[in-house]
């Protein structure tokens, strides 16, 4: 169970932009579907999808998915797959990876590999003080 009362999805967020019909908006979002699980984290109200492409259909067309999550940086990918579909899966993938690369950086706490590090150990130099040794055994 998320701790998000009402946690994002692709479906409810996502927005078209240039390039794109709203006819193309269910497509679209069932192609981004993977990214609910992700997006689940996050408030619905606080998140913002946008997808758009240039030259669509064209030689150098050029995918461009944008998202904003209050409280972080806006996060860009772009693809240039000569595929529509392609390259929308590829800046799909490209969101995912970044999405999880911030929440690493933000939450290092929970990163099992920086918890697994033992503490440093203390440096104790011994003492090797022939005359005081000497003493110490009389």
């Amino acid at each position: 169970m998320s701790a998000v009362a009402n946690p994002a999805t692709v479906a409810e967020c996502l927005r078209v932009g240039a390039g794109f019909s709203q006819g193309d908006r269910n497509w679209i979002a069932e192609q981004f579907a993977t990214l609910d699980s992700r997006l689940a984290g996050f408030h619905a109200d606080a998140t913002e999808l946008e997808v758009s492409v240039k030259d669509r259909e064209a030689r150098g067309q050029k995918v461009t998915l944008e998202c904003w999550i209050a409280g972080r940086q806006k996060i860009v990918t772009t693809s240039a797959e000569e595929d529509l579909h392609a390259a929308l899966n590829d800046v799909r993938d490209d969101l995912r990876r970044r999405l999880n690369d911030a929440k690493t950086k933000q939450e290092p706490r929970h990163n099992k590999h920086l918890r697994d590090v033992p503490p440093p150990a203390a440096d104790v130099e011994p003492d090797t003080d022939p005359v005081r040794a000497e003493a110490e055994t009389v």
